[in-house]
Parts: C-alpha cells; sequence; structure tokens
C-alpha cells in the first residue's frame, strides 16, 4: 500500500490559505504511508508532465488535521515518487492545531 488511505474530499474546515500563504510554509518530508488522499483519481497527464510544476508550487500540500496528515494537493507527486521507489515526499505542511 503507497498510502494510509485513499480518500474522497477533505474531512478538516476549509482554511483559507492561499498559494502565497502555502510558499511561506517551509517543506519538510513526510512519509508516503502516512498520507490519507483527498482525491481518489489522478489526471495521467499530471503524472507525465515532465514540468508539471510550472503552474503550481514544486511542494505537495498536506494538512495536519486531528493527528493524520492529509494530502490536499500533488497526488501526481505522490505517485510519481512512489513508482520511483521513495518513501518520502517533500511537502509543505499545514497544521491545523487540533487533536482529536
Amino acid at each position: 500500500m503507497i498510502f494510509r488511505r485513499v480518500g474522497d474530499g477533505r474531512p478538516y474546515p476549509e482554511h483559507g490559505f492561499s498559494q502565497s500563504q502555502w510558499a511561506e510554509i517551509s517543506p519538510s518530508q513526510v512519509r508516503l504511508d502516512e498520507l490519507t488522499t483527498t482525491k481518489s483519481k489522478l489526471d495521467l497527464e499530471l503524472l507525465l508532465d515532465e514540468d508539471s510544476t510550472y503552474f503550481g508550487d514544486l511542494f505537495a500540500h498536506v494538512v495536519r488535521w486531528r493527528g493524520d496528515l492529509y494530502l490536499e494537493d500533488g497526488l501526481h507527486r505522490a505517485v510519481r515518487a512512489a513508482l520511483h521507489q521513495r518513501a518520502m515526499l517533500h511537502a509543505r505542511v499545514l497544521d491545523l492545531g487540533r487533536t482529536a
């Protein structure tokens, strides 16, 4: 199993972070097997595009909510990392600061 779970939707509250606010978060490494996806479908064009970061952030966006990590943006980067047999992904992690 690549991910902890494959989800379809965001179980956490809307955070309202803009791209520029995400860019202020320093990237860190997260384990793929600790991530729950928020999308169940992957656009193959994004996965196979050599320059898939042209219009987006270089790093995936992850939200920490109630102790769990949710992959909000960057599913194609995570799958690409798994295909290259990497267990880690560089991501910006937004901690919503709430615990169960």
